[in-house]
């Protein structure tokens, strides 16, 4: 009888694998904390390292154990002292970012050389120097170069120093054919398992690393900026858009309002807001540039062009005060917002080297700043070209002419809302 597997038990499989994985990882943090981000990654890496040697020279242990525990029983015991010495790695971090690395690499050298010597070189042991070759450059990093030069010249001088001194007619034991065969063996599926592992799980760190990265930059940069500055790092991004439209929104009273509420309760209330607007304007297809304070700027057809770039942000400027009402009963406050809407051509680019950030500038901007600060609570302020270019599809009522601090008297407009086809 076929037997089926519930969404229940699939997530419950899912579930379990999760927290497995949740408790691997905290095992690789151990004695990471207090260390910055890049430091930490590398000591989880000397942690997993750790481990993998721990479980390998318990299973030789165990090995030598099977075969003769009186004879092999130094082995057994170098091995077990192994396995204490890689269990203790993460306690080690707490004297340094490099001092766990050390004694691991030590250890293991030490280790390796006495089982050769006595077991000699057919044993196959002395394959285990190969993995300096790769880990040094994971559980030191470049920051610590010397050392990773150290270990691999140390490795590798290693191994054939006792391939050269220890063939198994100098071995202090005389080791079983089989165990000799079974030592080769698994001394080659050790190495290339140790450093199949930690290559891999040093690749997941650093894509995990690039995705954070990536992540951040979004939140700095909108998506298809950031794409061409990680196409081309160090490259200007300067463009000239010859129509798009831009949006400034301010909180009527809001700045000595704060002032009563108090820092904590101030960013309560704007996070709330401002999240309320992000939705919006995403759900618009609008773009979000910056925050000042209290005030909002979005733009459309800046960073993808877009012949309707008037009406999606007409949408979006409508949408506001509404949001404003919904928000101000909530915290049980009486906000208003203010909004200025213009459209013609504008500039944008990334700005700075450290800290950048993606802004747009020219004289559509300064005209949206200035409507916004000129017009009325609650309601959307536009210059005449988004009167022209929207004329027909939106209502708006005329508020005559405004003079305009920097600009002089211009006739404007107030949208009131989308007529319905």
């Amino acid at each position: 009888m076929a037997m089926s597997t519930s969404p229940m038990d699939s997530s419950g499989a899912g579930t379990r694998l999760t927290d497995f994985a949740k408790w691997l990882a905290s095992f690789a943090e151990l004695g990471t904390e207090g260390y910055p981000v890049a430091v930490r990654r590398r000591l989880m890496i000397v942690n997993v390292t750790a481990y993998l040697i721990a479980i390998f020279s318990l299973f030789y242990a165990g090995l030598f154990a099977v075969y003769d525990i009186e004879k092999y029983m130094p082995l057994v015991l170098a091995n077990l002292l192994l396995v204490a010495v890689a269990l203790l790695a993460p306690l080690a971090h707490r004297f340094g970012e490099v001092c766990a690395a050390i004694i691991i690499a030590v250890a293991e050298f030490a280790g390796l050389f006495f089982f050769v010597r006595t077991l000699g070189h057919d044993s196959g042991v002395q394959i285990n120097y190969l993995v300096a070759a790769a880990i040094p450059f994971a559980i030191f990093g470049l920051t610590h170069l010397w050392l990773v030069i150290t270990t691999i010249v140390t490795g590798l001088a290693l191994h054939l120093v006792t391939w050269f001194l220890y063939p198994t007619a100098n071995a202090l034991v005389a080791p079983d054919p089989a165990l000799l065969n079974n030592l080769y063996v698994s001394s080659v599926i050790t190495t290339g398992s140790i450093i199949a592992v930690i290559v891999l799980y040093a690749f997941m760190l650093a894509d995990r690393a690039r995705a954070e990265a990536d992540t951040l930059l979004g939140h700095i940069l909108p998506d298809p900026v950031a794409e061409r500055l990680k196409a081309r790092p160090g490259a200007r991004i300067a463009d000239s858009i010859p129509q798009a439209s831009v949006m400034f929104t301010d909180l009527s009273g809001f700045t000595p309002l704060a002032q009563k509420l108090g820092a904590e309760q101030t960013l309560d209330i704007l996070d709330d807001i401002f999240t309320e607007f992000d939705a919006l304007a995403a759900k618009h297809r609008v773009e979000k540039i910056k925050t000042i304070g209290d005030g909002y700027m979005a733009v459309c057809g800046v960073i993808e062009p877009a012949d309707d770039h008037g009406e999606r942000l007409a949408r979006l400027a409508l949408d506001l005060p509404r949001a404003v009402e919904t928000l101000s009963s909530r915290h049980n406050m009486n906000l208003q917002i203010r909004i200025g809407l213009a459209s013609g051509p504008v500039m944008a680019g990334v700005i700075g080297a450290d800290r950048f950030f993606y802004d747009v500038w020219g004289e559509t901007v300064n005209l949206a700043s200035r409507l916004e600060s000129h017009g009325l609570p609650g309601e959307v302020h536009v210059s005449k070209a988004v009167r022209k270019a929207l004329d027909g599809r939106f209502h708006f009522e005329p508020r005559g002419r405004v003079d305009i601090k920097g600009v002089g008297s211009l006739e404007t407009w107030l949208l009131k809302r989308e007529i319905d086809d």
